[in-house]
């Protein structure tokens, strides 16, 4: 979970609680890992550091060196003996190279990049694995997010992830692993990420910028999941102010709030923003903001649970609205309706 570019990554600045796991898994054998927890946990950071230590020229058992020429092949996307696996849209937003094939699709409008993993790569990367390792320290298959795989890509997988030829490990890691094939599970040495404890979540958001406060309320907002606080953070349209203001924004009925914020990312919003209300009416602790920035007076809980019907409708087509202008007001005008419902 380190503050970094995807050309590369920076051992030193990885999350104490990820390193200590990179620690624990390197002291372990098996040949497939499955890493698996909530997003914003480290996932792809951990499995990320497992491969480059796998294929590092000078390991050690708290990882890769980060200064050899393996490691610098995988800063730049080009080692041979490393194949990724990810949808096609994860790895253009990540900066890793498509096949010339599935490149050439997308750039002469054959197609749109795949959300998916395709079987195409899949069958790729079996092919790999069955190829003599080039830098003669093994082979190494990263797949993220693992759950992307459908039944047929997920299929073409299980024979080489039970009976890997030669020299080759895999690391999968998933945000739902439940979503995963019950066969693929059961061939992988099964690793549920930590949750980091407040304080050192804490002490990390502050070394990464950000203010106690504003620390505070980002944690709050990711649920406790320190790297999605940072991403929040950083990311446009979203910060700790904006997060505070939300609650009394929906009251108001406040278009503005969520102006230039994706539509699936308005509704996670407004979900949280649901469950949290929802707890608080019937005696439990938010979750995901502060009980000071919350409606305190009784509101209808019919009103509130249609709402949260509406938010889940609403996230089945979000990706896909048919204007995503006139949805959003939608949202708004459900969130403000339930928010000012009487008991």
């Amino acid at each position: 979970m380190p503050v970094r570019t995807d050309k590369g990554m920076d051992l030193s600045a990885l999350a104490p609680w990820i390193s200590r796991q990179v620690e624990t898994l390197l002291a372990q054998r098996g040949h497939a890992w499955l890493l698996q927890g909530p997003s914003g946990l480290g996932q792809l950071e951990l499995a990320d550091a497992l491969v480059r230590t796998w294929l590092c020229d000078a390991p050690t058992p708290q990882g890769a060196c980060g200064q050899c020429v393996s490691c610098h092949a995988i800063d730049v996307h080009t080692h041979a003996d490393l194949a990724v696996l990810m949808p096609e849209t994860v790895m253009i937003e990540r900066g890793w190279p498509l096949s010339e094939k599935a490149q050439a699709d997308i750039d002469d409008k054959k197609r749109k990049p795949s959300r998916e993993i395709r079987v195409e790569s899949m069958r790729g990367v079996i092919e790999f694995a069955q190829r003599t390792s080039g830098r003669g320290r093994g082979k190494a298959v990263l797949v993220y997010p693992a759950e992307r795989m459908n039944q047929v890509t997920a299929n073409a997988l299980l024979k080489t992830l039970e009976e890997p030829p030669g020299d080759v490990r895999f690391v999968l890691a998933s945000d739902a692993a439940h979503l995963l094939l019950p066969t693929i599970r059961s061939r992988c040495l099964t690793h549920v990420m930590v949750w980091p404890e407040h304080a050192e979540a804490m002490a990390w958001l502050t070394g990464n910028g950000l203010s106690e406060q504003d620390a505070q309320t980002m944690l709050h907002a990711a649920g406790g999941r320190p790297a999605a606080a940072l991403a929040a953070t950083t990311a446009a349209a979203s910060n700790a102010k904006s997060w505070k203001l939300l609650p009394k924004a929906m009251v108001k009925g406040d278009v503005g709030a969520l102006a230039d914020v994706p539509l699936p990312e308005a509704i996670a919003r407004l979900q949280k923003l649901c469950h949290d209300v929802i707890a608080m009416q019937v005696g439990a602790s938010p979750r995901f903001f502060a009980a000071a920035d919350l409606p305190t007076r009784p509101l209808a809980i019919s009103a509130l649970t249609r709402w949260w019907g509406q938010l889940v409708q609403s996230a089945r087509s979000a990706d896909h609205p048919l204007n995503a202008g006139l949805a959003a007001e939608s949202l708004v005008s459900s969130a403000r309706e339930a928010l000012n419902s009487k008991n």
